[in-house]
């Protein structure tokens, strides 16, 4: 059954890239990349991270999703939570010199704050330089815990003792500051 909603999710993909603006990264630095992303104007609280950066309403930010649809299907055949954990942590970590990058090129450089992701992952962002931040709005968590459901279902192994609880979903925050120091070093050189 989870293969079959993932193949049916796959047909209608460009059409939500198209309605939610997103640009591949893959297609713009030709490197595997699993970051789609688009300019984006925060929202939310004043967040200050753990670097001094203080993002505020209306601060511009580079928003990243995940190409969700691809990776079930590459990790639909890995059998534990803990093999599909450790996979996505490696393509994230590979996928990020090339976000640093676009950032570096981007035409609006000097007035992009960082990046903000939203998630419902609760281990290894911390190690990739990605801080964490509750919602401000419960009707606004209750959403994102909704919309985002699907794909911890099909994300999560049938052998899972805790696939049937649902974890909260959180903004991640990294300062630009912070993206360029961790991965600004080992990009290959792209356009935005």
């Amino acid at each position: 059954m989870k293969n079959f909603i993932i193949q049916i999710w796959g047909m209608f993909d460009q059409v939500y890239l198209f309605c939610t603006r997103l640009k591949c990264l893959e297609k713009i630095s030709t490197n595997y990349n699993i970051f789609r992303v688009r300019l984006t104007r925060y929202k939310g609280r004043e967040v200050v991270l753990s670097d001094g950066t203080s993002i505020k309403k209306n601060d511009l930010l580079i928003k990243i999703h995940l190409h969700n649809v691809r990776i079930l299907e590459e990790m639909k055949n890995k059998d534990e939570n803990f093999k599909k954990s450790l996979y996505l942590y490696k393509k994230v970590q590979e996928s990020l010199p090339d976000l640093a990058l676009y950032i570096i090129h981007h035409k609006n450089n000097q007035q992009i704050k960082g990046i903000i992701g939203i998630t419902m992952i609760n281990k290894g962002f911390r190690r990739l330089g990605f801080e964490s931040v509750s919602f401000s709005s419960l009707s606004y968590l209750w959403y994102k815990r909704i919309a985002l459901y699907p794909i911890h279902y099909l994300s999560n192994s049938k052998h899972s003792s805790k696939s049937n609880k649902t974890p909260y979903p959180h903004y991640l925050f990294m300062s630009k500051d912070m993206i360029y120091k961790k991965y600004g070093k080992t990009s290959k050189v792209i356009a935005s």
